[in-house]
């Protein structure tokens, strides 16, 4: 993922972005099961598509390497039986391969669909190795559209926008993915599946809360993770931070914007009861960048004093997108994140010049799905424009990739739980954009604690975006998740491991929204059992 972020956006880190999960649960049913042989199955085309083509083809297993340009590996993959289904929607031209990969033997009886990244609308291999690693019949999609940064397919020949793929990618490929792989496990092991989970992270944590709000009866668990819900509105909204910075004329160095965010982590850290090196509720994290105006910082060997204007561009950057006249459009990035992933900016020229380099998956939305130019320069963008395109994205693109609908009554109704974690410093998804979703939920279903019997919320101090995947800590969302469903054991914490500010592992029970966790006052900082859940007034 360095590899391509080299090419497009100037070394800007783009593995954070992406879900190559390493977190599963242990099979809870691991009998032997009867030995599934590898051939070609009848397929029933899902509601609106025709079947192309059904292969099967046996695989070795062993180590599996990510294809595309995420890449990953994951070793110690059993043989498994791949059956892969071309899907068509009449009239569209478009084909969806929907690949499941079926373990030879040991299956747990358990279904699990996976979720894509960025603009891949399914996994890439690893995820899929990993599920059959425990046990899982896995399947997933890749809506026929492509790889994590390949927009290629946004515009037709005519210069529109593919409203089929763009389906596909939103919603309807994920539940068709859903209906081919049932139908497959069934066929395969003559007998389908006793329970059906789905887990993915941030492309893959709002195809996630789609199914829930679209397909409720799809699955029995959804583990859906820095969920990249609101698409339509935080898509834009992750621009911001280059539309401030060529706004503004001042491109903060990567050090000078890493200091800002050092000294807020430092300023904030007590708020718990103990400095720990974490922000356990970074949205009450209110430091003034202003403070830091003067301090001298090194970056590459060169001596540089933060600005009044650094200070200003950082306290629009995390204040959020605003209209000219100060309405306020979305969250800003969260004051722990990492900023130069976003406001990311080129080395200096031979004239010591520099200008910014935008992210691509916002970068990409705006220019193919809203200017609808490929080549649009989006350095161009004035605030005023800014509001424009936020605007437009919300009116054009709401309805078909919002995901936002908090009447989530249906999948209530299912007998189906989603389980939720996000780090409160995602750099790419404002994690103010996952609690706000949950409000609204919790206002649509009659409060708290009755949305708390099928969904749950945990957040996670000091973590970056889809971190505890094991780039940033740790945590076991499928293993809590298949207790809740199989056992009724609601989760009251996630345990987990996370990375403080001095790069150490300390051990954490996340709490579930809207508690925080805060210091009893004795025993172990970097011990879990030293912290309680509290209501936030109370934090």
């Amino acid at each position: 993922m360095r590899r391509l972020l080299t090419v497009l956006a100037a070394g800007v880190p783009l593995a954070a972005a992406v879900y190559l999960p390493t977190a599963s649960a242990e099979p809870q049913n691991a009998a032997a099961s009867t030995p599934v042989s590898c051939s070609t199955v009848p397929v029933k085309a899902p509601a609106g598509t025709e079947v192309e083509s059904v292969t099967a083809v046996r695989q070795a297993g062993g180590t599996i390497d990510g294809t595309g340009v995420l890449g990953g590996t994951v070793s110690g993959v059993p043989a498994f039986c791949e059956v892969t289904v071309t899907l068509t929607h009449p009239g569209d031209d478009d084909h969806a391969k929907v690949r499941t990969w079926l373990p030879e033997q040991g299956w747990n009886g358990r279904f699990q669909a996976l979720g894509g990244s960025a603009y891949l609308a399914g996994d890439n291999g690893v995820g899929l190795g990993t599920a059959v690693k425990n046990g899982y019949a896995a399947t997933s999609t890749d809506a026929g559209v492509g790889d994590a940064v390949d927009v290629s397919w946004a515009l037709d020949a005519k210069g529109q926008v593919n409203t089929a793929l763009l389906n596909n990618f939103a919603s309807r490929s994920q539940h068709e993915a859903a209906v081919v792989g049932k139908q497959v496990i069934a066929s395969a092991y003559a007998k389908p599946a006793s329970y059906s989970y789905f887990t993915g992270c941030s492309t893959g944590g709002r195809q996630g809360y789609m199914e829930a709000q679209r397909y409720p009866d799809d699955f029995d668990g959804i583990l859906a993770d820095a969920p990249a819900v609101n698409w339509d509105e935080f898509e834009v909204a992750t621009l911001w931070p280059q539309v401030v910075m060529n706004n503004e004329k001042t491109y903060p160095a990567p050090c000078e914007l890493t200091a800002f965010t050092d000294a807020a982590v430092k300023a904030c850290d007590s708020l718990d009861g103990v400095k720990d090196g974490l922000v356990n509720d970074s949205a009450r994290c209110d430091f003034d960048p202003r403070r830091l105006i003067g301090t001298k910082v090194v970056c590459k060997g060169k001596e540089l004093t933060i600005t009044a204007a650094d200070a200003a561009v950082v306290r629009k950057i995390w204040d959020g997108p605003r209209t000219t006249s100060g309405e306020k459009l979305w969250s800003g990035v969260p004051v722990g994140a990492d900023l130069p992933a976003l406001a990311g900016t080129s080395d200096p020229d031979a004239d010591g010049n520099v200008k910014g380099v935008p992210f691509p998956v916002p970068q990409f939305w705006v220019s193919s799905w809203l200017k609808k130019q490929p080549s649009f320069d989006v350095s161009t963008i004035t605030y005023s424009q800014f509001t424009e395109l936020f605007k437009q994205s919300e009116a054009e693109y709401d309805e078909i990739i919002g995901t936002d609908d908090p009447d989530l009554s249906d999948f209530r109704a299912s007998g189906g739980k989603l389980l939720t974690w996000h780090g409160q410093d995602d750099q790419y998804i404002p994690t103010q954009g996952t609690v706000q979703y949950r409000k609204q939920v919790e206002r649509e279903m009659g409060g708290s604690k009755k949305v708390d019997d099928f969904y749950r919320l945990f957040l996670a101090p000091g973590t970056n975006h889809c971190g505890l995947n094991g780039g940033d800590g740790s945590a076991d969302g499928l293993a809590a998740l298949t207790a809740w469903v199989e056992h009724g054991k609601a989760p009251q914490t996630l345990p987990a491991t996370l990375i403080n500010s001095a790069n150490e592992q300390v051990d954490r029970d996340l709490c579930s929204y809207p508690q925080v966790s805060r210091y009893k006052g004795y025993g172990d900082p970097d011990a879990a059992s030293s912290f309680r859940c509290v209501a936030p007034f109370q934090h």
